[in-house]
């Protein structure tokens, strides 16, 4: 007979996950099985992304599960995705900030040409 965990009955004792990273070139995910009560950082640690990515440190980069920000002590839930961020190239604000000033420049450039 089956356990309510499903066939072989050690299911409920374990969580499944993904672990994923985005670079520049390509996705890295690895799909593990963890033991219920499993962090975010045993799951990196589990996945093998530290030799596969030593540039990168998930505490620096910013980590979350399904697309929330969730800190390395994070305990994980079946089937939680776990997500490896990259570190911003540049400030978001700052570059808002030269978007308004493009368009802002832009658009005095249009009204003096009407002028004329």
């Amino acid at each position: 007979m089956d356990s309510p965990a499903g066939p072989g009955g050690g299911a409920a004792d374990t969580v499944a996950i993904s672990v994923c990273y985005v670079d520049a070139s390509e996705p890295w995910i690895r799909e593990l099985a963890l033991p219920r009560g499993a962090t975010l950082a045993d799951a990196i640690e589990a996945s093998g992304f530290r030799q596969a990515h030593p540039g990168v440190d998930p505490g620096q980069a910013g980590t979350g599960v399904h697309g929330r920000r969730r800190p390395l002590d994070h305990v994980l839930h079946d089937h939680d995705r776990v997500e490896i961020y990259r570190p911003l190239v540049f400030d978001p604000k700052e570059s808002r900030r030269r978007r308004a000033a493009h368009k802002a420049a832009s658009a005095g450039a249009k009204a003096r040409e009407r002028v004329r």
